[in-house]
């Protein structure tokens, strides 16, 4: 989180989450088709299923290591890139889920008393 004296954090750009988490297979779905490529063409270099590929691309699954790395191997994108957004995602998601955050501010109190 960046912090500037006399500026609220919630105030600089950079600390905002975006009000709709977003997917690495939506940036990786706008990569190929800026390049021209089809997901068949893609799956193919890929060697995996046209189906398993377009699940990755609509979000419907998540951007495993190995998945990265074959990314990289297609795109040239560092591996890295796609591994810190499904990071970044999945945080989004579970942040999002109130239930979750009040099973988790539950968990603190009581971590807090021990």
């Amino acid at each position: 989180m960046i912090t500037i004296e006399g500026i609220d954090s919630k105030m600089i750009a950079n600390n905002l989450m975006s009000a709709e988490p977003v997917h690495p297979g939506e940036m990786i779905k706008d990569e190929i088709e800026f390049r021209g490529l089809t997901q068949k063409q893609l799956a193919v270099e890929m060697g995996m299923s046209p189906s398993l590929l377009n699940e990755i691309l609509n979000g419907r699954r998540r951007v495993s290591t190995e998945y990265a790395l074959l990314f990289e191997a297609v795109l040239g994108i560092d591996a890295n890139v796609w591994i810190r957004m499904q990071a970044d995602y999945d945080m989004q998601v579970a942040k999002s889920d109130k239930s979750f955050m009040e099973r988790l501010a539950n968990i603190r109190k009581v971590a807090a008393v021990l």
